[in-house]
């Protein structure tokens, strides 16, 4: 079959599809006209309603880490109502809510893939940002439609509040896969999470529902009240009180950090007790950390790294939360709002997401 023959039929089957893109690195969104494929028979298609804001969001935007492909529509938080599924579709129906976090494809048949790991298959495929199986680019949830191979999608219960749901897939799922992967989600245990986030807060809220004694450590004082009063963390150090934190030094189990920006991990080292792990789920690229060596070997210490949640963890996060009725704390926007969002974010001025209520706000002509 010619080129010719196959571009026709490509453009024979693509979707109208409208959303806010970014065109250059100065990251300003504005309104994008694009296509997306039609619904293939193990594929969902989905009118979008949600879409939360994470920070990668921000960096990809203005090519912060040297990787974006313009123009980029970022998002993948994304919440939607499936509008037609493939004739192979059996987890969904038309009607059904469903979710889409971080990726839409794998290879499936890795190691990785096979233990439900498709998070870190070699050939993960992003929500956006990415090129797909067929070699088009992904866009992500910024925007009015969606189409979705179904094993990439969760099922989202009715009992929760969509625009509280959205984060959840990605900074939900970020903390909750290394909580659950090293022992650190069990009733008794005594969590460090470093920042008070978007991330940060969902890690508490899943550790404080079945009774994980939590210790946040951050650099702003002025969290302290919020943290203790309405999200229930037993302990508060400020990570730039020498006595603190020397006075809580191998008290924790495990540490979750969630913090983005460049900072030293030894502190942290030191408030793990005997085999404890710290485990980074955010970090800078352009400055990594030094690891402090001397303090984990004295202490039978472990620091590792968690990316997201593979899709059985992922849905198993959203029913847990179901069953605890935990959503993200978030402050929902308007479309045209982005770019102030995008500023606030910078200047960690939300608590603690922005979700973008894409379907009263989007006004796609399509």
């Amino acid at each position: 079959m010619s080129e010719a023959i196959i571009s026709s039929a490509e453009e024979l089957q693509a979707v109208n599809a409208y959303g806010w893109a970014a065109r250059d690195s100065s990251g300003i969104l504005s309104p994008f006209h694009f296509t997306r494929r039609t619904t293939g028979r193990n594929d969902i298609s989905m009118k979008i309603l949600y879409c939360g804001i994470c920070h990668t969001d921000l960096h990809l935007a203005k090519d912060e880490v040297a990787m974006t492909i313009y123009p980029l529509v970022p998002g993948h938080e994304i919440v939607g109502e499936v509008t037609e599924v493939g004739s192979n579709v059996t987890k969904f129906k038309v009607g059904d809510i469903a979710g889409v976090g971080c990726m839409v494809g794998s290879c499936g048949s890795c190691g990785n893939c096979t233990r439900d790991l498709e998070n870190y298959c070699p050939k993960m495929v992003w929500t956006y940002n990415k090129h797909y199986h067929d070699g088009s680019i992904t866009f992500g949830g910024y925007s009015d439609k969606f189409v979705v191979e179904e094993h990439f999608a969760v099922q989202i219960p009715d009992n929760l509040p969509l625009e509280g749901v959205a984060p959840m897939l990605c900074a939900g799922i970020s903390v909750y896969s290394p909580m659950r992967h090293f022992g650190l989600l069990e009733h008794g245990k005594h969590l460090g999470v470093v920042g008070l986030g978007g991330l940060g807060h969902m890690a508490v809220k899943f550790a404080k529902a079945i009774g994980v004694k939590v210790t946040v450590i951050s650099t702003s004082p002025n969290k302290k009240k919020e943290a203790m009063e309405q999200l229930g963390v037993d302990h508060f150090l400020i990570s730039r009180n020498q006595e603190e934190m020397q006075a809580a030094m191998g008290t924790l189990d495990g540490i979750i950090d969630t913090v983005s920006a460049p900072h030293s991990l030894t502190p942290l080292v030191d408030l793990l007790m005997t085999d404890g792990k710290l485990i980074v789920v955010a970090g800078s690229p352009l400055q990594p950390p030094e690891l402090p060596v001397f303090p984990m070997i004295l202490g039978r210490k472990s620091i590792a790294g968690s990316a997201t949640g593979g899709m059985k963890e992922t849905q198993e996060m959203i029913d847990f939360a179901a069953k605890h009725n935990i959503t993200a704390d978030v402050e929902v926007i308007p479309m045209d709002y982005v770019n102030t969002a995008f500023e606030r974010v910078a200047k960690v001025d939300v608590k603690y997401r922005f979700v973008i209520d894409v379907a009263n706000t989007m006004n796609s002509p399509y």
